[in-house]
Formats: C-alpha cells, sequence, structure tokens
C-alpha cells in the first residue's frame, strides 16, 4: 500500500496525498495514510461523510475525478476547505473501486506553481493509481483483513535527501557558515532539525534547546499567527514564503521559508521596520494573515446563523464585512426572471442602486456577469473594470470593486459587490478570503430566502383559513385578533369565527388544534367548515360540538382539537355555550365584575366519537363584554394558569368597555411572551 502510494504520487507529480478507506458496514470515510504533509494539516478530515461538502466526499459519491486547480477556485467550491487552508495549491479527490465496489478515495496535492488544469498524463497516473489500491483494498478485505482506520493515520516517511561525503558535508558547513545572517532546517512536522550557531544567536537561544522543538513553542516570541501561518503555507504549496517578527525588547529579524518534499530550510536576518515604525506586512502579496481571515470567517458564520430572512442577511453582511476589509458600500444581488434584482445595500445613495434594480441580466452588467458565470472579478481600478466591462460608467465614486459569487448547493444564487473608496489591490491571499466569506453568505441567503418564502406561504395559508372579516351585525359589537407563534413557519391552529344566522340569532366560535404546521392549519380549516356547516342548520351548541367531534373523528387526523361553540339570541340577550376542553370564556359585566363562566368542559373533540358535551345559558345584558380566548392568551412556562386567567381578568376589569378594539389590543399587548399561537374574540351586545 505505501509502495503504491509513493509511485502515484511520483507518477502524478504530486508532492503529497491522503489516502481513504470505506470500512466494511461504514457509510464514513475514514483517512489512513498522509503523505508529504503532517497530520495536523488533515485532522479536519479525518472522518467524512457522504455528505460532506468536501472533494473526496464529492469524487466518492458521484464516482468522478474532482479537481480543484488553486485557492481561489478552492475558496469557490470549498469555502470549508478554504478556510482553514488559504494557501495556493492544487488537489484532486477520486474514487477507489474495486470489483465494481468503492473501497476508498485518495486526494492528492500539488504545488501551486503548477498550471491550474490537470494533463491527460497527469489524470491518467491518478486514475491508474487508484486502480492499483483498489486492488490492493480488495484482496486485503478478501484475505480476512480488510484496511480499518486505527487510532490515527499512518505518516509515511519523506523520500530520503542524497548523502554528502565527508568532503561535501565540511564543505556545505563552511558554505553556510560563510552566508550573511543564520539558517536552519526544520522537517515536515515543524521541528528544528539543526541550526547555526549565527541563528542561535539571531534568535537568542542555546542550539541545544531549539533543534527538535518547534519554533513557536521554543522561543514564546515566535508564537504569533503568521509564524505558524508561512510555515503551513510553505509546506502546503511548496513555494517560498517569508515574514518578519519582533524579538524583545527591540531586535526585528526576518525570516525566509524555502521548502522541499524533505523538510523547510529557513534564512534569517536581521531587519524590519525602524524602532517605533508599523511591521511590515508577512508577505506582500498573501492579503489578510490566516488568523485574520479565521477571525472574520468565524464571527461572519456565528452571526449569519442567526439571520432569519434575507433583511438579516444583508444586515449581518454589511455589519460585519464593511468594517473587517475597510470596504465602504456593499450590493447584494440575485436573479429573477431574466432581470437583476437588488435585494439589499449599504454604503451607496439608492438612487445609483436603483438604477441596476430590474435591469435585463447581462454580461455586460458586472453583478449580472457574475451571478450567470459564478466566477469572481476583481478591479484594482476604474481602468481595470472599464476594460472588461466597456459599457460601465463610474458614477459610484468608489476607486476599486469587487464581484463576488453567492454559491448555495454548487450553483450561484447571487451576487455580492464590495466597494473600497480608496485604490485596493486584491492579491491571491485576499481574494481567497473574500470568495470564501462570500460563499458563506451565499449559503446563509439561500437559507434566508427559502425561510422569507415559507413564511410568506405561511402567511397566505392562515389568511386564507381565517376569516378575511367578521360580518356585521346589527346590535352587537365584536373585536378579534390573530397573534402567531414566535417559533416555526407562524401557522398554526388557532381559529375564531363569527356566523350570522338570522336576524336576531348570532353563532361565535373559537377553537385550538393541536401543532404548529401545515397539517394544524389544514385541520383547523376543516373545523372551522363544519361548525360553521352544523351551526347554520340550527344546531344547539352541543349538537355542534358533538357533530363536529364525529367527524373529527372519522377523518381521523391524530390531533386533538379544543373548541368553544356560543349561541347568542340578540332579541333576548341570552346565550348558550358548550366547550370542548377549552379554556373557560370570561364575561365582563356592566359594572365591571368578571365571571369565569362556570360551563363543564366537554373531551377534546377527535377523541371519542361519541362524546356528550354539556352546555349553560347565561345572561349577556347590554354593556357586558364575552372574551373567547385560546390558550396561548394564558399559558406560559413557569406561569401557573390560575394565576394567568385571574391577571387576564384583571385586564378585562379595568379596560373600556366602550371601545372592544382597544380592549383587544391590551390583552394581547400584556400576554406572555408568544411561544403558541393566539386568538382572541370579544363580544359585546349592543343598542
Amino acid at each position: 500500500m505505501d509502495a503504491a502510494m509513493d509511485a502515484v504520487a511520483r507518477e502524478s507529480g504530486a508532492f503529497g496525498g491522503m489516502l481513504y478507506v470505506l470500512p466494511p458496514g461504514d457509510d464514513a470515510l475514514w483517512l489512513v495514510t498522509i503523505a508529504g504533509v503532517p497530520q495536523e494539516i488533515a485532522v479536519p478530515w479525518r472522518r467524512v461523510a457522504p455528505n460532506d461538502p468536501t472533494p473526496v466526499a464529492d469524487a466518492v459519491r458521484d464516482r468522478r475525478l474532482v479537481w480543484v486547480g488553486g485557492r481561489e477556485e478552492m475558496a469557490r467550491q470549498y469555502p470549508r476547505q478554504a478556510l482553514v487552508l488559504p494557501y495556493d495549491f492544487a488537489l484532486a479527490a477520486a474514487p477507489i473501486t474495486a470489483g465494481g465496489s468503492v473501497r476508498g478515495g485518495l486526494v492528492l496535492l500539488w504545488s501551486g506553481m503548477r498550471s491550474a488544469r490537470l494533463s491527460a498524463e497527469e489524470q491518467d497516473a491518478v486514475e491508474a493509481g487508484c486502480h492499483r489500491l483498489g486492488d490492493l483494498l480488495r484482496q486485503a478485505a478478501d484475505g480476512g483483513a480488510p484496511v480499518l482506520p486505527g487510532d490515527r493515520p499512518r505518516t509515511l516517511r519523506p523520500p530520503a535527501g542524497r548523502l554528502p561525503s565527508p568532503g561535501e558535508a565540511a564543505a556545505l558547513s563552511g558554505f553556510v557558515d560563510r552566508l550573511p545572517g543564520g539558517s536552519c532546517g526544520l522537517d515536515v512536522n515543524g521541528r528544528i532539525t539543526f541550526i547555526t550557531p549565527a541563528a542561535a544567536d539571531l534568535v537568542g537561544a542555546d542550539p541545544a534547546d531549539l533543534v527538535g522543538a518547534l519554533p513557536w513553542e521554543a522561543l514564546p516570541w515566535m508564537d504569533v499567527p503568521q509564524v505558524e501561518d508561512r510555515y503551513r503555507a510553505a509546506l502546503v504549496s511548496r513555494l517560498p514564503q517569508a515574514f518578519t517578527v519582533l524579538r524583545p525588547p527591540k531586535t526585528w529579524l526576518a525570516f525566509e521559508l524555502y521548502p522541499d518534499p524533505t523538510g523547510i530550510s529557513v534564512r534569517i536576518t536581521r531587519g524590519g521596520p525602524s524602532e517605533g515604525a508599523a511591521p511590515p506586512p508577512s508577505l506582500p502579496t498573501a492579503g489578510p494573515g490566516r488568523a485574520t481571515v479565521l477571525y472574520h470567517l468565524m464571527h461572519l458564520a456565528s452571526t449569519l446563523t442567526e439571520a432569519v430572512g434575507v433583511q438579516d442577511v444583508i444586515a449581518q453582511t454589511a455589519d460585519q464585512l464593511l468594517p473587517a476589509l475597510g470596504a465602504q458600500a456593499m450590493v447584494l444581488m440575485t436573479g429573477e426572471d431574466g432581470r437583476l434584482r437588488i435585494l439589499g445595500h449599504r454604503g451607496y445613495r439608492t438612487e445609483v442602486v436603483a438604477r441596476f434594480d430590474a435591469v435585463p441580466l447581462s454580461s455586460d452588467v458586472p453583478g449580472a456577469d457574475v451571478l450567470a458565470t459564478g466566477v469572481p472579478g476583481f478591479f484594482a481600478t476604474f481602468a481595470e473594470l472599464r476594460h472588461a466591462y466597456p459599457a460601465t460608467v463610474h458614477e459610484d465614486g468608489m476607486a476599486a470593486w469587487a464581484f463576488l459569487p453567492l454559491i448555495a448547493s454548487g450553483r450561484p444564487i447571487g451576487s455580492l459587490l464590495l466597494a473600497f473608496e480608496r485604490p485596493h489591490v486584491f492579491p491571491p491571499g485576499e481574494r481567497a478570503a473574500l470568495t470564501s466569506l462570500a460563499g458563506l453568505v451565499g449559503q446563509a441567503l439561500d437559507r434566508a430566502r427559502l425561510y422569507d418564502a415559507k413564511h410568506h406561504l405561511a402567511h397566505r395559508l392562515q389568511s386564507a383559513l381565517l376569516p378575511h372579516t367578521l360580518p356585521h351585525v346589527p346590535g352587537l359589537r365584536v373585536a378579534a385578533r390573530y397573534l402567531p407563534a414566535a417559533r416555526g413557519l407562524n401557522v398554526g391552529g388557532d381559529f375564531y369565527d363569527l356566523i350570522r344566522l338570522d336576524e336576531h340569532t348570532v353563532g361565535a366560535t373559537i377553537g385550538d388544534v393541536q401543532g404548529h404546521n401545515v397539517d394544524a392549519a389544514a385541520l383547523m380549516g376543516q373545523v372551522r367548515t363544519a361548525v360553521h356547516a352544523h351551526a347554520t342548520v340550527g344546531a344547539s351548541p352541543d349538537d355542534v360540538l358533538a357533530r363536529t367531534n364525529r367527524l373529527l373523528t372519522d377523518l381521523d387526523p391524530g390531533l386533538f382539537t379544543s373548541c368553544v361553540y356560543v349561541h347568542l339570541d340578540l332579541a333576548t340577550r341570552r346565550a348558550c355555550l358548550a366547550t370542548a376542553g377549552h379554556p373557560p370564556p370570561l364575561l365582563r359585566h356592566a359594572d365591571g365584575r368578571i365571571q369565569l363562566l362556570p360551563v363543564p368542559p366537554g373531551l377534546l373533540l377527535g377523541i371519542e366519537p361519541d362524546t356528550l358535551y354539556p352546555a349553560l345559558e347565561f345572561a349577556l345584558p347590554l354593556g357586558s363584554v364575552l372574551a373567547l380566548y385560546t390558550d396561548g392568551l394564558v399559558e406560559a412556562p413557569g406561569v401557573d394558569l390560575d394565576d394567568a386567567t385571574a391577571a387576564l381578568a384583571g385586564l378585562l376589569e379595568h379596560a373600556d368597555p366602550t371601545d372592544l378594539d382597544a380592549m383587544a389590543d391590551t390583552l394581547i399587548r400584556h400576554s406572555p411572551t408568544p411561544g403558541d399561537d393566539i386568538a382572541l374574540l370579544l363580544i359585546s351586545p349592543g343598542p
């Protein structure tokens, strides 16, 4: 197996790789062998689930070769990997199959200096290597000793370097000592293998204390992000790296890193800013430091998890990205019906942005072009922007622009424009960072648009099932309120209705179907329709509930319903009600006295088909108010129901009975924090 791994890396030109196996009976890939990179770099991908957004998972699941040609492509396709490894390197992932079955997956790594495409010869080498590895895994399984993941993946030894003769060794030692500054060597795990006396003197430590140690552990002042970051960058990209660091109290040292398959050679010299000056950038072309990028990505990711709708995503993105990246303006766009739609913006005048809203999607418009192609665009000057898009007019007053695709589920769903008032160069590191950030925004935007669509659908469904208006009945004043739950789709099973039966009689009902989903809302519509139908044929309150109960038990929806039905005779100003497991109505008398109507509660609707529902007759004189409500108005975690009902009665007692709308608003406003739907129906006989 080791020989096969070495062969596929050598024949394809890769400097390293990772071998995954799919153990029998397991649905996840496990990393078993690593070559060319330390284990610490591969830790986040020790176990890969089939649906994880990683190259090897995609390769194994789809049984195809996955190629990622560089840092920006990685940031677009796999922002999570770009977050942890924001370096210049190329990657190929391929499935390992044998006998028609998937046995595992192979990941190979190339230097950032290679071409952006995999050549035919390299692809053939990868396929041949996967075939050899598949045969070996199948033979091991057939022999009763399948390759299984251990406590840690095996790390293949790097190729041995050429051993110099004694004369060459002496000459090499003299050569190194004559160079200005100092030198040291690191192995592929970052540990110091040797250090010259001059280098030890520069870092201020005994060579014996340094050999075998990690520099950022042996020298506390080197425990800063750019040190380990540049080491990882050299190891993964196989490109030279450089940084400066301050050795306290005021000695600046410059480090140059030169990697190869066996380790990293380091040159150390004095150099850096003058006293009191700011340190130079660690690597002029690297963009934001890794720690800074990680912070922005983590912070943005955490805040976007709290974003609910599209406008929340826009606000969070503007609040986080603009100050973090030094940008002054932002526009979030999407495509709709062949036109560019502006979802939101920050930092631009509305009239400037409005001119682009609803323009046809065209490759002449940068935001639309990025949306169509999924390829970001970076323009350090207006001349660069004008060269790419000749029809562009410089009207926003900005000096540099980044157009980023918003990717979700592998497809562009929008584009993000970041604009800078001053000239701004976009080095490769910053481009990858911006693309990763845009990937997070794209995923959050996709979730937010789905949430908004569901919320809109729920609102329309609820509006369709509840009465649009209550009938006007002479001699009767009414007020109704509905407040959806604060969780879920904001759709539930609470309902109310007022049914005009004839010139002098009215039916009123209120109820609550169990649950907060579309099923509850659909059943609510059935219950309301059944109550309405039975009431209009002249059934008494107890009979209305009994007939509705039989219908629900026949339907067997698996949900239960509480309900109150009241029959009002406006000529005699008397009422009769029956209840099916519902909170008891409150009656406010003209003198302000509150009465909890003592009607025996019947069984919830939908449980037993032959249930009887007791009825209660009572007077409803002028000036009185009958309050029908659902349990969301009084129930809350940790609140005693009797105490909550008494508090509701107190509010009803002190409210103005001549203004039912104001009374309804008061009762709703002082309800517990809504974890449940709330429905309220106030009824008062009038002259």
